[in-house]
């Protein structure tokens, strides 16, 4: 009898070592803004947006330890929209949906997720993929996400880190290359400074073409500022499409999206207590025969309430030159017009 109660503690013993070793965290980003977009052939458009700084979500993360400074972990994460209280994005996990290992080698995960290129772009961007200033606005990002990848990062070694990513196109037999999609970054941090350089590369839905992008960001962090530079190269028919398709400004004939271009960005947020200031310039050089260029002007502003809450307001300006027909939207909406101001509030969770 007494050598199965001591079995039976021990037993719960490990059950609760073990448990204590396993963490799942619930968290989201519930984002509400009013937004206003002027400039387009149909007049302006003012609407309650859900996401205009950053992307309501739900999401599911966890890890487990496996012992020798090993991880299980995984992340399910859901699109929503707040405003309407539907889902948004593709299917019920869109955002993203992987599982991976983690030890002192690196992180190897599966399933869709970030590609190396738009989190290079995020992080050089001042606006960071959000409000009336988005980098997105104008600069390719690869499509933002990768489904069916196969990604490895590096650890942190004096600075630098590194990822590569491999999205199988899954077409069907007998056609591996039709959509396939590879991408790379290497970057180095050492405060002040952050540079990052990114690649991908992704085949068409019939194997014809290539689309190909570079990308080299830096940031310089003087604590009263912070400064953000860029430069990218796009090349290939599906290399920096548009993110209105549809004709907002009633071109004739319609605009098409440049097979070969160059971005630059230039910008820089200033802190002062809870307030900061945004600020920044794009200019993307169609290097084409149409020379369709465009420039964007943004200025933004965040008051943090707390460290969850914050305000922002957001004012985004693009110069189209031809035939180009770029339009202002935010981190989760093309946008329908030359120029938008978003008002909202975000609460992180």
């Amino acid at each position: 009898m007494k050598k199965s109660l001591v079995a039976l503690a021990i037993a719960g013993t490990l059950a609760s070592s073990a448990y204590a070793e396993t963490a799942v965290t619930i968290y989201g980003i519930v984002d509400m803004g009013l937004v206003s977009e002027r400039g387009s052939v149909g007049g302006s458009l003012q609407k309650l947006s859900s996401g205009a700084q950053s992307g309501t979500r739900l999401g599911f993360k966890g890890t487990e330890d496996l012992g020798n400074n090993m991880k299980a972990l995984f992340v399910l994460e859901t699109a929503i929209n707040g405003d309407s209280g539907s889902l948004n994005g593709n299917g019920a996990f869109g955002r993203q949906s992987f599982v991976g290992l983690q030890s002192d080698l690196g992180t190897v995960t599966l399933g869709r997720q970030y590609t190396p290129y738009f989190l290079t772009l995020n992080g050089v961007d001042p606006f960071a993929s959000g409000m009336a200033g988005a980098a997105i606005n104008l600069m390719a990002h690869s499509g933002v996400r990768m489904s069916n990848t196969v990604k490895y990062a590096s650890p942190n070694i004096a600075g630098f880190t590194g990822e590569l990513a491999y999205g199988f196109g899954e077409v069907a037999p007998g056609q591996n290359d039709n959509n396939r999609q590879i991408g790379a970054a290497i970057g180095y941090a050492m405060n002040p400074v952050n540079v990052r350089l990114a690649y991908n590369i992704k085949r068409n839905s019939t194997d014809t073409a290539s689309s190909k992008n570079l990308l080299l960001g830096a940031t310089w962090d003087l604590q009263v500022a912070k400064a953000f530079v860029a430069i990218a190269e796009n090349d290939g028919p599906e290399s920096s499409p548009l993110p209105n398709t549809l004709n907002p400004f009633g071109l004739t004939p319609a605009p098409s999206a440049s097979a070969k271009s160059r971005d630059y960005l230039i910008g820089a947020t200033v802190p002062f207590g809870s307030h900061t200031f945004i600020a920044s310039y794009i200019r993307k050089d169609d290097r084409t025969g149409a020379n369709n260029d465009a420039s964007q002007v943004a200025l933004g502003y965040t008051y943090a309430l707390s460290k969850r809450t914050n305000l922002y307001a957001a004012w985004g300006s693009i110069n189209n030159k031809r035939l180009a027909s770029y339009t202002v939207g935010n981190n989760s909406e093309p946008g329908s017009g030359d120029k938008a101001i978003n008002l909202g509030v975000r609460h992180i969770f």
